[in-house]
């Protein structure tokens, strides 16, 4: 393994320090690294949460800031953080108008969201489960939460920077969760620090179809083919799965897993463009860039989301973020 380290034990916390120090502009550190958040806060906003392991970066912490998150609290690589972490980010950034916790459909994650909701007031979720690739696997019951989040939150969380009210920002939320499908392909395994050895063993000439962000398998291991090919399959999966909502305006997000160059991303946006425009979908919107990562992997996921006229309007407002930044 190599990797740029001091210790697997600090390299978390050595991460925040100088995620944050680079961003000082937009972001403060919580006591003990417990969460990141906006440094400026908006008062009288409803405050928008996430958080997961880390290791998939930039989600969730860059995209903490304006018209996004207010904030991220990370877990351990491919851990879930704790409750008292969301708890200790509540008290951080609720100004008055309550909080929304947006939560990545894996069980760890769900059980301390769910705690940390349940001790808190003025706590809604919202529950990411875009991946159409299984319905259950070994981190879920039920369908997994990948790149998709990322479009939940930037689009919830323009809606909370204009002043949405919670239980509308839950029901918007919900909406674009089900407008959203994702899948994702793995040429590559990760490699955990703590472990220091490859997550799963891959043959040069295979891949994992419809692979979790943390290299939990997929539907199958099948041999190499072409990005038309395997874009193809995951097209076809998105459109059969979302059936006759597969029509009108839509976002397309080509997210690379961490080890995969952006010509081949681009490649593979092409690829799926086309076979999406050859239905009844419309790309109005693109989303190209490594952004849910799974640490060094090679492959990369599709995401479609169908939009309406709100939808749309939201996705273009202002963000100010580490990860993505427009419209200021």
């Amino acid at each position: 393994m190599k990797k740029f380290l001091n210790s697997v034990d600090t390299v978390l916390t050595e991460s925040l320090d100088g995620f944050v120090a680079a961003h000082s502009d937009i972001l403060a550190l919580g006591e003990e690294h417990k969460f990141v958040r906006r440094k400026e806060l908006k008062p009288g906003k409803v405050a928008l949460i996430s958080g997961g392991g880390s290791g998939h970066e930039p989600l969730h912490g860059g995209l903490v800031g304006h018209g996004m998150l207010d904030a991220a609290c990370p877990g351990q690589v491919f851990t879930s953080p704790t409750p008292d972490q969301m708890l200790a980010a509540v008290q951080a950034v609720d100004t008055g108008a309550g909080c929304l916790f947006i939560v990545k459909n894996y069980e760890g994650d769900v059980m301390n969201f769910d705690m940390a909701a349940e001790m808190s007031e003025g706590v809604q979720q919202v529950v990411t489960n875009d991946d159409v690739a299984v319905e259950n696997s070994s981190y879920t019951t039920g369908r997994r939460g990948v790149a998709g989040t990322l479009v939940v939150e930037k689009i919830v969380g323009a809606a909370a920077e204009q002043g949405m009210a919670l239980p509308e920002l839950k029901a918007l939320g919900d909406r674009v969760n089900g407008a959203t499908r994702s899948m994702g392909v793995a040429l590559t395994s990760c490699t955990v620090p703590a472990a220091g050895r490859p997550t799963f063993e891959i043959g040069d000439n295979e891949m994992e179809f419809g692979v979790g962000i943390h290299g939990e398998p997929g539907r199958r291991r099948d041999s190499l083919r072409s990005a038309d090919a395997i874009a193809g399959e995951i097209c076809a999966a998105i459109l059969g799965d979302l059936g006759g909502r597969a029509k009108g305006p839509a976002l397309l997000f080509v997210n690379g897993f961490g080890g995969t160059p952006s010509m081949e991303l681009y490649l593979m946006y092409n690829s799926a463009r086309k076979i999406f425009e050859r239905s009844s979908v419309r790309v109005t919107r693109s989303l190209v860039g490594s952004y849910v990562t799974s640490l060094d992997m090679a492959g990369c996921s599709i995401t479609l989301t169908m939009l309406d006229d709100e939808m749309t309007a939201l996705w273009d407002a202002p963000v100010h973020t580490a990860a993505l930044r427009w419209g200021m």
